[in-house]
């Protein structure tokens, strides 16, 4: 596969700029029933409930990770009422881990809308996740999608366990890029890979087959991770404010390289100011102008393409499909993306 195969942090490959519309085209019928599914899962008949549940739906979100489902399914054969039920079983789950982070992060604002926990208060928002979180094991053990369930299962026990090492390496900023590596594996790239997974296994292919898809989703969450890390150097605010990472003190792959490259000394003053409790706007510029002098930026941005090279070179073992050729563009959306 050559280069110009995958579109390139700076260059598009077409005229054309890829957009979630594009995307999502194949499956946007198939979309729409998975929407009356999503709400019938989180019908019930308590007041306060239900009033939550209807805030809840109107942070309308990318819908991401159902569309990968969906057009993973599509590409592996077609969608069955096992795809959506998996579609519903990872968007409850996905949702179920936002309301949680919102009350982790005392954060008051989701989607541009006042966050669950903003509006009825933290008891509300973790019950609300715990409810969710339910409905999603009731949906599948009630049509026995019990394979479907454990990899949605083995996606949660992974996203835990890399938010907890997180926090662990936050604390002790001893992080490298292996453990960095581990991380974002487990935090990121396991929900997309339990909807390609989800979504293969939907539409009942071979365990070969399953596998490639659960490494494109692997693949493809590892490339998504490190563009959502690169916006923390950026020139301009995309959605998330720049040098969030470096006030949480979360060491990302651009620092982590321009720290084994820096002298000693350099090195021991950009820590220093990773250390500190807060940093100024002029700390956060200082850190940002030492990874791009070191080299961090261009090297995140490589590793970042390789995953994306690996991830359309796995999808070059599927059909030719419109299905498929939306999961390559979602690929190249990925790495180019500006939010």
């Amino acid at each position: 596969m050559s280069d110009s195969d995958v579109i390139t942090p700076t260059a598009p490959a077409s005229p054309k700029r890829i957009t979630l519309d594009d995307i999502r085209r194949p499956v946007e019928t198939e979309l729409g029933t998975f929407r009356e599914y999503f709400r019938s899962a989180m019908r019930n008949r308590v007041f306060l409930l239900d009033q939550v549940v209807q805030h809840l739906l109107r942070q309308k979100g990318k819908q991401l990770r159902p569309i990968l489902v969906l057009l993973t399914a599509r590409a592996c054969g077609g969608i069955t009422e096992s795809t959506y039920r998996a579609a519903v079983l990872v968007e409850l789950l996905h949702t179920a881990t936002l309301v949680h982070d919102d009350v982790v992060d005392e954060a008051d604002r989701r989607r541009g809308m006042f966050s669950i926990n903003a509006l009825w208060k933290n008891k509300v928002a973790v019950l609300l996740g715990d409810f969710l979180l339910s409905r999603g094991l009731l949906l599948a053990l009630d049509h026995k999608d019990y394979e479907l369930l454990h990899i949605v299962s083995d996606a949660v026990r992974r996203m835990s366990e890399g938010e907890l090492l997180q926090i662990e390496k936050a604390r002790k900023l001893d992080i490298d890029e292996s453990t960095y590596y581990s991380i974002i594996s487990d935090k990121t790239a396991s929900l997309l890979s339990a909807c390609t997974s989800c979504g293969a296994q939907s539409a009942g292919v071979d365990e070969v087959t399953r596998d490639a898809m659960r490494s494109f989703g692997e693949e493809l969450g590892m490339a998504f991770q490190i563009r959502d890390d690169l916006f923390d150097f950026g020139v301009k605010d995309v959605g998330k404010p720049l040098g969030i990472d470096l006030q949480e003190k979360k060491m990302t792959l651009p620092l982590i390289h321009a720290l084994v490259k820096a002298e000693k000394r350099r090195k021991k003053r950009i820590m220093n100011i990773v250390r500190q409790k807060s940093k100024s706007k002029l700390d956060v510029m200082e850190v940002g102008a030492f990874v791009n002098e070191h080299g961090g930026i261009e090297y995140a941005q490589a590793t970042m393409m390789k995953h994306a090279h690996k991830a359309l070179e796995i999808l070059e073992t599927l059909p030719e499909t419109d299905a498929r050729d939306a999961l390559a563009n979602l690929v190249r959306f990925t790495v180019t993306r500006e939010k």
